[in-house]
C-alpha cells in the first residue's frame, strides 16, 4: 500500500522516534536560547555557587571543629554548656537593657529640670540674673527707629514671642508689625454701625462720642486679642489673626487710660480716668467685676499670672486689687503722683512718679523699700542737673515749661529677671538692675522725646520704646526735635 508524499508515517519515520518532530525542535531551540543567551548570567551564577560552595565549606568546618572540641563531653555536660551560655547571653541582654535605660533616665531628669526651670521663671517664683550679664553699649548700638507715627505714640506691647509688637498712636493709629524687618500692617476702625452692633454705646458729651484717640493698648500672652482704650470710654477687642474688631466694651464712665492682660489667659484689666479699676473676660465677651478705691485718676496698671492687679493714679497710692477676695492693698507713695507701675514678681513692684523718683516695693510693706531719687537729669534753660545718688544733697529747681521732663512715664521689667528700665522725657533711657532691697543704675541709652511706653523682650535681647513730641495724657511739653515712633535698642549680653 502506497501512502503520497508527506503522509504521516513517511514524516514521522520510525516508531517512537522525534527527531523532526517541530515541537521538540522549537522546545529545544528555546532552551538552547535561554541556557546561552547572556555570559554575564553564567559568570554570576557560577560566583553564587563558589560563594555558597564556600560558605557551605566554611560552616561544616565550624561544626567540625565544634564536634571535635566537644565529642568527648557527656550528655550532661552538654546540657551545662548550653544552660551556661544562654545564661550568659541573658546577663548580656539585661545589662545593655540596664545602660539604657539609665541614659534614658538621666535625659528624662534633665528634661524634667529644664522644664520645672522655664515654669519656675515664667511664673516669677525664680528670678532671672540678667542685669550682670548686660555689657556696655558700643558706639554702634542706639535706639533706631523701626517704625514711624504721625503723632506721639502712647503705648507698646509685644507678642509672646518676641516676634511681633503692636503700637498705638495718640490719632487712633493701631499697627501691627515685624519686629525684625519692620513691615506693619494697620488697623481700620470699623464704621459707627458696625461699632453699635459689637457694644459700643453712643453717650454725652457728643463731641468725643466718635473719638478715635488711643490711650492704651494691650496684647494676650496667645497672641489672639488686642485691647484698646481711649477717650471713647469704651475697651475695644481686635482680633490679631484677622486685625478686625469683634467687641467694645462699654462701662467707664470717663478715658480709659491703661489695660493689661493677665499672663496666661484672656481676663483683661482696665483702669480708667472715672478712677475705677474693672476686669473683664474677653472670651466670653462679658463683664466680670470692678474695683474701686483710688481717690484720683488711674493712670497705669499691670498683672501677672495670679488674678490680682497693681494700679498707681494721681492720688498718690500704689494700690493691689485681689479680684477673687474684692480686697484692696493700699500703698502710699511719699509726696509725689505716681505716673507707671509694674511687676516684678507677685511680691516685688516698681512705679515711676512725677518728682524723677523710681521707687521699690514690696508686698509686705506700705512704704517702698528703695527710692532711687532724680533718677532722669532734666535740662533747663541750657544747664543740666546733676544726678544725686539717692539721696538729698542738692535740691534741683526746673521752670514750668521743663518740669515734665523728669516725669518717670514709663517702667519695664523683663519678665522673671532683674532687669528693668525707666524712661522720661530727658533724653535718656536708665537700665536698672533690680537687687535684694536695692535699685543699681547701669546704663544710660540716648533717646530724644518723651518715652511714654516701653516692653523688653522676653529673652531681654532688646528694649522697644514708644516715643513721641508729647507726653501721654497731654501736651505739658512739646519735644519738635523728637520723632514720633517705636524705637529698638539691641541689648548685648555676655
Amino acid at each position: 500500500m502506497k501512502y503520497p508524499k508527506g503522509g504521516g508515517f513517511k514524516r514521522g519515520g520510525k516508531k517512537g522516534s522525534n527527531d523532526r518532530d517541530p515541537f521538540f525542535e522549537q522546545e529545544t531551540k528555546k532552551r538552547r536560547k535561554v541556557g546561552y543567551d547572556d555570559d554575564e548570567d553564567i559568570e554570576s551564577i557560577d560566583s553564587d555557587a563558589e560563594e555558597n560552595g564556600f560558605a557551605e565549606d566554611k560552616r561544616e568546618a565550624n561544626e567540625a571543629e565544634d564536634e571535635d572540641e566537644f565529642a568527648d563531653e557527656t550528655a550532661g555536660e552538654k546540657r551545662k554548656r548550653l544552660a551556661e551560655a544562654l545564661l550568659k547571653r541573658t546577663r548580656e541582654a539585661r545589662r545593655r537593657e540596664l545602660e539604657e535605660r539609665d541614659d534614658e533616665e538621666d535625659d528624662d531628669d534633665d528634661i524634667v529640670k529644664t522644664l520645672m526651670k522655664k515654669q519656675l521663671e515664667e511664673t516669677g517664683r525664680v528670678r532671672r540674673a540678667i542685669a550682670s550679664s548686660v555689657q556696655e553699649p558700643v558706639s554702634s548700638d542706639g535706639f533706631r527707629v523701626i517704625v514711624k507715627h504721625r503723632h506721639s505714640v502712647v503705648s507698646v506691647a509685644l507678642s509672646d514671642d518676641d516676634a511681633r509688637g503692636f503700637s498705638a498712636s495718640k490719632d487712633g493709629t493701631i499697627l501691627h508689625w515685624d519686629v525684625s524687618s519692620g513691615e506693619r500692617e494697620i488697623y481700620k476702625w470699623p464704621s459707627d454701625e458696625t461699632l453699635k452692633s459689637h457694644g459700643m454705646k453712643v453717650r454725652e458729651p457728643r463731641n468725643k462720642k466718635h473719638s478715635r484717640v488711643t490711650l492704651a493698648l494691650a496684647a494676650s500672652s496667645d497672641g489672639r486679642y488686642l485691647a484698646t482704650g481711649g477717650v471713647d470710654r469704651h475697651v475695644h477687642i481686635w482680633d490679631v489673626r484677622t486685625r478686625e474688631h469683634v467687641q467694645a466694651f462699654p462701662g467707664h464712665r470717663n478715658t480709659v487710660s491703661c489695660l493689661c492682660f493677665r499672663h496666661g489667659s484672656t481676663e483683661l484689666y482696665s483702669g480708667s480716668f472715672d478712677r475705677s479699676v474693672k476686669a473683664w473676660n474677653v472670651e466670653d465677651r462679658a463683664f466680670v467685676q470692678d474695683s474701686f478705691g483710688h481717690q484720683g485718676e488711674v493712670l497705669a496698671i499691670d498683672a501677672l499670672r495670679k488674678d490680682r492687679a497693681i494700679s498707681v493714679g494721681r492720688d498718690r497710692t500704689m494700690q493691689l486689687h485681689k479680684m477673687s477676695e474684692q480686697a484692696r492693698v493700699v500703698y502710699r507713695a511719699p509726696a509725689s503722683s505716681l505716673e507707671s507701675c509694674c511687676y516684678i514678681s507677685d511680691t516685688e513692684y516698681l512705679s515711676g512718679s512725677d518728682n524723677g523718683t523710681v521707687a521699690l516695693w514690696g508686698m509686705l510693706k506700705k512704704k517702698p523699700v528703695f527710692l532711687l531719687k532724680n533718677a532722669h537729669s532734666v535740662v533747663a534753660d541750657g544747664i543740666t542737673t546733676i544726678n544725686a545718688e539717692n539721696g538729698d544733697d542738692d535740691l534741683v529747681e526746673y521752670n514750668n515749661s521743663c518740669t515734665s521732663s523728669s516725669w518717670v512715664s514709663s517702667v519695664a521689667v523683663c519678665r522673671g529677671s532683674d532687669l528693668a528700665a525707666s524712661g522720661a522725657g530727658n533724653g535718656f533711657v536708665h537700665l536698672m538692675a533690680v537687687e535684694a532691697s536695692a535699685i543699681r543704675p547701669l546704663f544710660k541709652l540716648p533717646l530724644s522725646g518723651y518715652v511714654n511706653s516701653m516692653a523688653f523682650a522676653k529673652s531681654g535681647k532688646f528694649l522697644i520704646a514708644g516715643v513721641g513730641q508729647e507726653t501721654r495724657f497731654g501736651r505739658w511739653g512739646c519735644l519738635k526735635s523728637a520723632q514720633n515712633g517705636v524705637a529698638i535698642h539691641p541689648l548685648r549680653l555676655s
